[in-house]
């Protein structure tokens, strides 16, 4: 047999024709002795009829016939009989009569239903059997989509001049701040190899070699914890470009991402990604990748609280600590007030304070002590109306943007704010190129280490870096962060003077990078670029949080792969060609190490 069609290509003109139909048995019916097969494949459906009238021999082959069985037929197509047409189906005015049958292979009861119309198994047991899981045409179409996805991205960076180009797989170990998976050296005992976390110093110096527009379809693998939208290896759309600024990388990812939602959704975006100030974001939003979907935005309001006979707001303002609030546009129940503070001290909160907004003022166990002046001036600033309520909390202003940004969207989601089907695009911009790391005593870099600093700001590398902001930009939608990206340092001056804030002698500096310091002495342009997660992308694209459902194979929280048992040991054999030999660590940790041999 020769397939001649997929199963969803045939329709009333096809009616008479010949056809040859291989696939997968979706589902068998058996009606007064004919047999009714829906056959599938990865385009989708087509009815076989087995009539034992019709032909008695094929028809006795296809009572064995089961789910999942891979089968191919030759026969006629006819028109469904009136009643029996499903308006559901591509196919659903036709069907094929048999004439010939071939059992290509037998299967086993699956052990999930391929049905989307049933409950999806938990995914333990879709990770084990993920070749099954995939069948689904659910993720037959996630799969798919994702193939467009990643078609639409390489249309439009070739149409703009961007070379692909594919950086290595095997690496330099560099810090880079996630842990790197190690692959050990045969040839030369006791050292090894990483697996990239990025491309980031290989396109950099692809800039050095005069290649101005670079991309790829980048894998990268990080050894961290996992969660929905994290897993040890993904896809990212690796960019750079040279003789730019951060507006120039800027306008083409908005361009970009406008393009695939136009190529695979139909979706046209028209509004001009909004740019915010890293400051801003953390000030109205308390978290750097804001959902601009809704408003709820917080409100500093230290100044009047300072002004207050509230000793708990008055004290923390006048010990440096910050008074901010939200103002839900809504009458919560006082037990709907309870589970709201019970959410805030689960988040790192000591308490909420609260007061309703009535036609009348403002009422709560605390209002006693703001004045009326005081309580006007507050409804000011808020804009709070009646019938809403102030939430406040009192802390130190980083900790405080981080309560009030959760509470935020714990309100959002109680009241029902988020329009899911919506698509909000961000930029957050000026980051601080470092932070201080308390438990090290020492100062690390936010991103990483190779982004330019703002002139203004150089003069402050040794003497204040936590007043030193960067060229750095991130890409966020619906409140997750798709990408990061930066002007880089190509002066190798600028980047000791970083290295040495982090900690990083010049003898470490050119120890560790000395290849991309190496390079920039013979002249390098300026150059900027960004890395997208396109997992992420095309998950929230498709209305999904887990990105392991637009992964083919993805691996388990633990970073196991059900399927094919990896992580797995390896032979005596390969342990020795790598120079290792196993060890029992203690008996508590149930686990194995390698200790390698000089």
């Amino acid at each position: 047999m020769k397939r001649t069609n997929n199963c969803s290509e045939l329709t009333r003109k096809d009616i008479g024709k010949e056809v040859c139909l291989m696939g997968w048995i979706d589902s068998r019916r058996d009606h007064g002795g004919v047999i009714f097969i829906d056959l599938r494949d990865r385009e989708g459906i087509t009815q076989v009829v087995f009539n034992p009238e019709h032909n008695k021999k094929v028809h006795s082959v296809a009572e064995s016939l089961r789910r999942e069985y891979v089968i191919g037929i030759r026969g006629k197509i006819r028109e469904r009989i009136a009643g029996m047409i499903n308006p559901k189906l591509p196919t659903g005015e036709i069907e094929v009569f048999a004439d010939e049958l071939e059992i290509i292979t037998k299967a086993e009861t699956p052990p999930l239903d391929v049905d989307d119309r049933k409950a999806a198994a938990n995914d333990d047991i879709r990770l084990k059997y993920r070749y099954i899981d995939l069948r689904r045409p659910v993720m037959q179409r996630n799969i798919r989509f994702r193939h467009k996805a990643s078609i639409a991205v390489r249309e439009f960076m070739n149409s703009n001049g961007f070379i692909e180009i594919e950086t290595p797989i095997l690496v330099r170990a560099t810090p880079e701040g996630a842990r790197d998976y190690v692959v050990p050296s045969r040839v030369h005992p006791g050292k090894f190899y990483a697996l990239p976390q990025s491309p980031q110093l290989y396109k950099q110096i692809l800039m050095i070699s005069g290649f101005d527009k670079y991309y790829q379809m980048a894998r990268c693998l990080r050894d961290e914890d996992l969660r929905a939208d994290r897993q040890p290896e993904h896809t990212q759309i690796d960019i750079e470009m040279s003789f730019i600024d951060e507006k120039d990388i800027m306008g083409m990812v908005e361009r970009l991402y406008k393009h695939v939602f136009k190529a695979v959704l139909g979706i046209e975006i028209k509004e001009v990604f909004k740019i915010i100030s890293y400051k801003d974001a953390m000030s109205k939003y308390g978290c750097d990748k804001p959902d601009i979907r809704y408003g709820l935005e917080l409100h500093d309001v230290s100044s009047l609280a300072r002004k207050t006979n509230f000793s708990v707001f008055k004290d923390a303002v006048e010990n440096g600590s910050v008074v901010k609030c939200i103002n839900p546009e809504k009458e919560l129940t006082r037990k709907e007030i309870d589970e709201i503070i019970a959410f805030c001290q689960e988040s790192g909160a000591k308490g909420m304070a609260w007061m309703r907004v009535t036609k009348d003022g403002m009422e709560s166990s605390i209002a006693k002590y703001f004045t009326k002046e005081i309580q006007e001036e507050l409804l000011a600033a808020t804009k709070a109306k009646p019938g809403s309520i102030l939430m406040f909390i009192a802390d130190r202003e980083k900790k405080a943007n981080e309560i009030l940004g959760k509470l935020r969207i714990e309100m959002a989601r109680r009241l029902g704010l988020v329009d899911s089907s919506k698509f909000a695009f961000c930029w957050i911009v000026d980051f601080p190129l470092f932070e201080f790391d308390e438990d090290a005593n020492a100062w690390t870099p936010a991103h990483h280490m190779f982004s330019m600093p703002k002139k203004e700001c150089l003069e402050y590398l040794e003497s204040d870096p936590g007043k030193v902001v960067a060229n750095l930009f991130d890409v966020v939608l619906n409140g997750v962060e798709l990408g990061s990206g930066s002007m880089r340092i190509h002066d190798p001056e600028i980047q000791e003077r970083v290295m040495k804030v982090i900690g990083l002698s010049k003898e470490e500096a050119y120890m560790k990078f000395g290849f991309l310091l190496e390079a920039y002495k013979y002249g390098a342009p300026m150059h900027g670029g960004m890395g997208l997660g396109f997992d992420r992308f095309v998950a929230m694209m498709l209305g999904y949080n887990d990105i392991r459902e637009v992964i083919a194979f993805p691996k388990n929280k633990a970073a196991e792969c059900p399927m094919d048992g990896s992580p797995s040991d390896i032979d005596e054999k390969q342990m020795k060609e790598l120079h290792a030999h196993k060890e029992q660590c203690c008996q508590q940790e149930q686990s194995v190490r390698f200790k390698y041999i000089d």
